[in-house]
């Protein structure tokens, strides 16, 4: 219970909460604006009511991601001053241009979004939906950068005092590991709302409510994951390999590889295994002979970096990488069988009507969050013990005069705080998508751009003149 420890575990509850509701927003965005283009090409009603239905559960989880990413920037003062202090030159700017550029782009059109339907034309409606959805990519851009320099640093130089100094902003921004990154959380994102969209869409098929809407949201679904899913496995592979290349030591633990295997016996895949730290060993382990190899290094008898060779206190913790790899792993496997069995079904004209596969989507429509989890766990967790990977180390980056107690009673009382917020907030999720979607009147008929009524005491000629 050292200041360190709790200061990690309030981090990492902190930002557990924080990563799922911007991660739903990045695709339910870009979600709405598809929904409205669709609408101004019909004009199908139906693609209207979806819109404001989905607008709704937009509005309520970008709150929410709001709510929690101020408390995550105090932390940065409060519980970890060292690392803004060494880091700050660096992490600060690119944290500034995620405000200047995407927060404040968000919240501009949000509000026309959000109250503007009556109040402007269709097309300036539509373009701020796509400006909202702008703003969401702009900001994992940056994010996403922040995090990837702390994961592979690139384009800085170091003081006596151990202060990072920017010497290449562009090294910096694109750093190795970035744009495997970037592309594989924007996946996620999607890939996370779509599920959500088809899981719903399967409810309400299932309970014979909602029908039409939910064949048409299904049948997108659908249609998406088959692009994205398979898509999604191919970057993941690629950002696999750039994990081999820059972070080895975290793959190691990924794979909860203990030593090098002999010339031409190849890095077996392990399919379940207790990994055992004390004896560098895995027990109880499962595994397929060579397959490692083919995937991690895309040869037969390829060998990766042991956990072994580099000393104790230079290594993850190597259960929680483990697992939580195998979860998101296993978990967009469940995906991409989902994805052929729907299409398959979709083939045969049952899509709509098999319970297996309606069933299915239910069951996986959390899927995309807890994959998300595990995968930023992995991330996360596998580059310990630093905090700027191989420079500085989370011990050193801690706040030096932060009393244990102190951190423990904060953590309680944003666990309670997020218990009480939180919980309204999906509570009033679920109750809107319970509902689901609502007739909504025509824009005449709301006080928006109406046509002028025709006087009837008056005849035509009287008119024109």
């Amino acid at each position: 219970m050292s200041p360190l420890f709790l200061s990690r575990v309030q981090f990492g509850f902190v930002i557990s909460f924080h990563i799922l509701f911007p991660a739903f927003t990045i695709g339910l965005a870009s979600w709405l604006a598809f929904i409205e283009w669709r609408w101004l090409r019909t004009k199908d009603d139906l693609w209207r009511d979806l819109y404001f239905f989905w607008l709704k559960i937009f509005a309520v989880s970008f709150g929410m991601g709001v709510v929690s990413g101020i408390v995550m920037s105090f932390q940065f003062g409060t519980n970890w001053a060292v690392l803004s202090e060494k880091a700050g030159n660096i992490l600060g700017p690119l944290l500034s241009y995620e405000v200047l550029t995407a927060f404040f782009l968000e919240a501009s059109f949000l509000g026309v979004m959000l109250f503007g339907w009556k109040k402007v034309s269709d097309k300036l409606h539509f373009f701020a939906t796509m400006m909202v959805a702008v703003g969401t990519m702009i900001s994992t851009f940056w994010i996403i950068s922040a995090n990837s320099w702390m994961q592979t640093p690139q384009g800085y130089s170091l003081d006596a005092q151990g202060v990072f100094y920017p010497e290449s902003w562009w090294a910096i921004v694109f750093n190795p590991s970035f744009p495997y990154r970037l592309a594989h959380m924007v996946l996620a994102a999607f890939i996370t709302t779509c599920f959500v969209i088809g899981g719903v869409s399967a409810w309400y098929l299932r309970r014979g409510v909602h029908v039409e809407a939910g064949k048409r949201m299904l049948k997108h679904a659908v249609a998406f994951a088959a692009i994205a899913v398979p898509l999604q496995i191919f970057v993941g592979d690629l950002h696999g390999l750039n994990v081999g290349e820059h972070q080895p030591v975290k793959l190691a633990a990924m794979e909860a590889h203990w030593r090098s295997e002999p010339p031409g016996h190849g890095v077996p895949l392990i399919l379940f295994a207790v990994p055992n730290e004390r004896e560098e060993r895995n027990d109880y382990e499962i595994a397929i002979p060579k397959l490692g190899s083919i995937i991690l290094t895309h040869t037969l008898d390829g060998d990766i970096q042991p956990l072994t060779a580099v000393p104790r206190e230079e290594r993850p913790p190597v259960a929680p990488v483990f697992y939580a790899f195998r979860i998101m792993v296993g978990l967009g496997m469940a995906m991409l069988l989902l994805t052929l069995a729907s299409l398959w079904a979709w083939r045969r004209k049952t899509l709509f009507t098999s319970r297996w596969v309606l069933d299915g989507w239910r069951v996986l429509a959390p899927s995309g969050f807890i994959a998300l989890l595990a995968g930023w766990y992995v991330v996360e967790i596998g580059r310990q013990p630093y905090v700027v990977y191989g420079l500085l180390r989370t011990a050193d980056a801690v706040s030096p005069n932060i009393v244990a107690a102190a951190v423990l009673t904060s953590l309680i009382v944003y666990a309670a705080a997020y218990a009480f917020v939180f919980g309204a907030g999906i509570w009033y999720l679920q109750k809107l998508l319970r509902k689901g979607p609502v007739k909504q009147p025509p824009k005449d008929t709301e006080g928006g751009e109406k046509t002028p009524a025709r006087p009837m005491s008056l005849p035509d000629e009287k008119i024109e003149g």
